[in-house]
């Protein structure tokens, strides 16, 4: 039976065809992997080494990581001692003494709580293969659960090396009521997508925030004026060196983050022994619950403030790409939390003393010797402080990118070694205007403090939810064992995100607008692309079709090799026999190439090719699909064409043993076929390869709902003003085709 038979009935029908597909149909894997043939499109049974870089890292290298993340992750948390307790006294005064330590208390738990319990030791471990955000957690469910809304998943794409499935599970029930409710998988994406763009959207907040609490320390000499202006060029600075790329900017702040947590470290131990090192019974939680008794509401309220000391906790998680578990849990339990804990305790101890000068008092309780050397460090610390979130954005749209649910950009991937580090000028360049834009609206810290926070404690809430779902699915847990995680967390989560609802009027609703924003564009660009998916899926060409086309008296073969692009993985595209109808002409070898996005960070390059003939074998015709991770290179035209003719080479030779070998009357003649075959290929490459495109443009039903077709209009607008494929490609224009044909959708 043939898979490329015409069928339009659905998914089952697709999932049967291959799994019945006969032995006479081709498969592929390089040479050195093939241990057996199996009755599928393609596996390769190889097995490779590739898991998550935390485990492969040595020691130095493990070090030499913590010690860039420093300066890459540790920014916005580590200068949360410049406005905490500032933002938690709003009005400059401080009504009981013993506030000061119910305060203090509440920090100490939050950061043991959520950065060090929860991400460090937790969340950290739900990573995949070493890269976190909302995007890997949603890779790890689509793995592990048929929740994916496009269908094209294979039974082989389970044997890849990267792959880590285990296919036993301890909550069969649970996964199959997933699998079977629509709105479910649904919620799913929508989540992860939420939680990603949130970090995106506080990523706008984070840098004018960080930036403008430092430089205000001079406002009083200078004028909120100058204060904004400086603003704004440091923040222009900073966007510009992100092309660098992560490890050299890692490597050029994090000595600088040291030397800010070693100043702040200590001069909170210094002011703690000078004034009162009784704060330190602020571990006792006894002081939070007086703290809440005497103030009630005004308590409550000024958890929005307390909050901001774990501002950019998140980023541990969405910039595990780039570093590692190991790196991440070191950096933070071994120099972040002592520093951030000592320049806390520090800052409470001289209020004690000098409660008046909560307004300030950062600056305030900075020994007189150090208060410049401190002052130009904490602006350049804060200059720093925004890395932290734009790293994770990078990383959650450079997974967006390949995970179907973000418009074409280009992304520049800045190291050989760690392949999670990238760079996204479009991004950064949104970045860095909406920045400049928020500075000069706000313009003081106290104003920014509004919408600060508010997009954070969303997309922790987000983590925890989907952290939950992973726990019962991939970590097979029980759900008791999974509501010790999620209801402790998730409660204290909705207390904060509760007080962070006072400050919405006043601005805590610009993340949210942001976010909303991301979400359509993510959304209408991922059901756009399904539906462009389902439309080939349905009209898909049958090899029948495709032999009366080739072999029609009217059809030239010309030499060369012609690659004709599409992302449908279970058949011809419709494009092919619009192609052939108009301009009956085709090359003398054909490669059907299918880019197939799979839910995990890389595929070794030895498994990403797979083949088989589209028979009969001397139509010299082949399906390819390349399978790509989320973190994964496809290349310029000049190496994907080089890797597509050799392992196209090795497909023949491979395909040719094993006739060989099970039809041992035929060795000649297979030995023949071989030369030539190669041969003609050889021939064909001489000629060059050009590279078909389908230029479709797609069009709403006419009698679709105005929702519909607002949708469809939205998505051309973006398709149209985002880059093609074949500039990402960097296709050459002489050897370029584009084919046009309109979808109904």
């Amino acid at each position: 039976m043939s898979t490329d038979k015409a069928n339009s009935t659905g998914m089952e029908d697709k999932s049967n065809e291959t799994i019945e597909t006969s032995d006479k149909e081709s498969n592929t894997s390089p040479p050195k992997l093939r241990h057996r043939r199996l009755n599928s499109f393609d596996v390769e049974a190889g097995v490779s080494n590739i898991t998550g870089h935390s485990s492969k890292l040595s020691w130095a290298a493990t070090i030499s990581l913590a010690f860039q993340s420093l300066g890459v992750v540790y920014g916005d948390i580590g200068t949360s001692p410049l406005y905490v307790f500032a933002s938690t006294f709003t009005n400059g005064t401080i009504d009981h003494s013993d506030d000061i330590l119910g305060v203090l208390s509440i920090i100490y738990y939050t950061i043991l709580v959520f950065p060090l319990l929860k991400y460090c030791f937790i969340v950290l471990l739900a990573n995949d293969n070493g890269n976190g955000g909302a995007f890997a957690l949603y890779s790890l469910l689509c793995r592990h659960a048929k929740v994916s809304l496009i269908p094209n998943q294979q039974p082989e794409d389970m044997q890849l090396s990267n792959y880590k499935l285990e296919t036993l599970s301890s909550n069969q029930k649970l996964k199959q009521k997933i699998e079977t409710n629509y709105f479910t998988r649904v919620l799913f994406l929508f989540m992860t997508i939420l939680g990603a763009t949130m970090v995106i959207g506080d990523g706008i907040f984070t840098p004018p925030m960080s930036v403008i609490s430092a430089v205000s320390g001079i406002s009083s000499k200078l004028g909120q004026d100058y204060v904004v202006g400086i603003t704004v060029v440091i923040l222009v600075a900073l966007f510009m060196a992100q092309r660098f790329g992560t490890n050299k900017v890692g490597f050029s702040f994090a000595p600088i983050i040291t030397i800010w947590f070693i100043l702040i470290g200590g001069i909170g131990i210094y002011d703690l022994f000078k004034y009162d090192v009784g704060v330190l019974r602020a571990i006792n939680p006894k002081y939070i619950v007086d703290y809440f008794q005497r103030d009630g509401k005004k308590a409550w309220m000024s958890l929005g403030g307390v909050f901001l000391c774990i501002s950019g906790c998140e980023a541990m998680f969405a910039d595990l790409g780039h570093f590692s578990v190991r790196a991440i849990q070191i950096s933070f339990s071994f120099i972040t939390l002592p520093a951030i804990l000592a320049a806390y305790s520090g800052q409470a101890a001289y209020l004690r003393k000098f409660p008046h000068t909560v307004s300030n008092i950062f600056y305030e309780c900075i020994p007189g010797p150090l208060y410049w050397p401190t002052f130009v460090i904490a602006v350049i610390a804060s200059i720093i402080a925004s890395q932290a979130i734009v790293s994770g954005a990078f990383s959650i749209v450079s997974q967006a990118l390949s995970m179907g649910c973000f418009p074409r950009v280009k992304v520049v991937h800045t190291s050989a070694s760690h392949e999670g580090q990238v760079y996204i000028p479009a991004v950064n360049y949104m970045f860095l205007f909406a920045c400049v834009a928020v500075t000069i609206i706000f313009r003081t810290a106290e104003k920014l403090s509004n919408a600060y926070g508010f997009a954070i404690i969303c997309d922790m809430t987000i983590t925890t939810f989907l952290v939950s779902i992973v726990m019962l699915i991939v970590w097979k847990k029980n759900i008791w064992q999974v509501a010790l995680f999620s209801i402790p967390f998730g409660c204290i989560e909705l207390i904060y995100l509760s007080s962070q609802m006072v400050k919405f009027k006043e601005g805590g609703f610009l993340p949210l607008v942001s976010a909303i924003i991301f979400t359509m564009i993510m959304g209408i660009w991922f059901y756009a692309q399904k539906e462009r998916y389902m439309f080939e899926l349905n009209n898909k060409v049958s090899s029948e079709s495709v032999i009366k086309l080739v072999n029609d008296l009217n059809t030239n073969r010309i030499q060369g090799i012609g690659v004709l692009y599409s992302e449908l993985v279970q058949g011809i595209p419709p494009i092919f026999a619009h192609f052939i109808a108009n301009i009956p002409t085709i090359h003398s070898v054909v490669v059907f190439v299918s880019l197939k996005g799979i839910p995990i960070s890389n595929v070794a390059l030895e498994e990403r090719f797979l083949f088989r003939y589209v028979e009969p074998r001397e139509c010299k015709m082949f399906r390819c699909i390349v399978r790509h991770g989320y973190n994964d290179v496809i290349g310029d035209s000049m190496e994907f064409e080089s890797q597509l003719v050799q392992y196209l080479k090795e497909f023949i030779i491979q395909e040719s043993n094993y006739i060989s070998q099970h039809e041992t009357t035929m060795s000649s003649g297979v030995v023949e076929g071989i030369e030539n075959e190669m041969k003609s290929i050889g021939k064909a490459l001489e000629k060059g390869v050009v590279y078909m495109l389908g230029e479709t443009e797609i069009v709403a039903y006419p009698k679709s709902s105005i929702l519909h077709k607002i949708i469809v209009d939205t998505y051309n607008f973006l398709r149209r003003n985002f880059q093609q494929r074949d500039e990402l490609m960097a296709i050459p224009r002489k050897r370029l085709l584009k084919v046009g044909m309109t979808y109904e959708i």
